[in-house]
């Protein structure tokens, strides 16, 4: 009775101790937009990637692939230990004939999500165009869905600036799919009026990707944590809402020289985390 009792005690005070503890983040990789590091990577990809893993990244994304083949590429990622986390591919990628080969090609760099980040004035020229743009980013994700792939959509300031009553970004994302992926970046959210967290969850599940970036009005080479981000609000609501698969960091504003900016954009944001 004795022993019984004792136990009974430890497994109820464990219990309100565990009750008193902050909960356990969940745990979701962190990539690098090799857009960040564009012109070591146009001269020397696989060191690029090889110092990329030197840093702790666990994944990159790619902006074009500097004349290498796919094999290639899924080399250099399993030589360092990396995965590809998305593409960023111009929406003619997955038009037409083309869409074959963009499925066959990111089969073999490991790659299941395909992210236009940009696009063409006809696409985006009236509230109207927006959504013939949505059904044909629905239509592009059902092609894909049979492959185990995911196409989106990737913002930048312009896609929260008002529109009709609403932003590009609203249109788009309410008129296309569930499946179609909303790639929100935080600073560019920000820096064209919109609001990050109130994005994230008005469009629970989606959010597979998301670019890490700061965003300051008065500091332009804000880095991670010195900026305008709420950055507790966006984390929880890209863990328990979004469906976050992946942070992405992107680093264009620090100005630092070599992996230097990226290499402190992912201590600072291991630190948030």
């Amino acid at each position: 009775m004795r022993e019984i009792t004792r136990r009974t005690f430890a497994c109820a005070a464990g219990a309100g101790l565990a009750g008193l503890l902050p909960a356990a983040r969940k745990k979701i990789p962190i990539a690098v937009q090799l857009y960040s590091v564009r012109q070591m990577c146009a001269k020397d990809l696989p060191g690029t990637i090889a110092g990329v893993a030197k840093l702790g990244y666990q994944g990159v994304e790619f902006a074009g692939y500097h004349n290498h083949t796919a094999p290639e590429l899924r080399k250099m990622l399993d030589d360092n230990g990396l995965k590809c986390c998305g593409t960023h591919i111009g929406i003619e990628t997955l038009l037409g004939d083309s869409l074959a080969q963009t499925i066959e090609f990111n089969k073999t760099i490991g790659n299941r999500n395909l992210i236009v980040p940009g696009l063409p004035e006809k696409y985006r020229n009236s509230a109207a165009a927006w959504r013939d743009t949505a059904r044909l980013f629905s239509e592009l994700a059902e092609k894909v869905k049979p492959q185990g792939m995911r196409v989106g959509y990737h913002n930048h300031a312009s896609e929260f600036h008002p529109l009709d009553g609403q932003t590009a970004w609203d249109i788009f994302c309410s008129n296309s799919s569930k499946d179609v992926i909303t790639q929100l970046d935080f600073g560019h959210a920000l820096d064209g009026g919109g609001d990050p967290v109130a994005a994230l969850k008005r469009y629970p599940g989606r959010a597979k990707t998301v670019h890490v970036t700061e965003w300051s009005a008065t500091k332009k080479d804000a880095l991670i944590g010195d900026g305008e981000v709420k950055w507790k609000e966006v984390l929880a609501a890209c863990e328990k809402v979004a469906g976050t698969e992946w942070y992405i960091i992107e680093e264009e504003t620090s100005g630092l020289p070599g992996l230097e900016g990226i290499d402190q954009a992912l201590k600072r944001f291991r630190k948030l985390l």
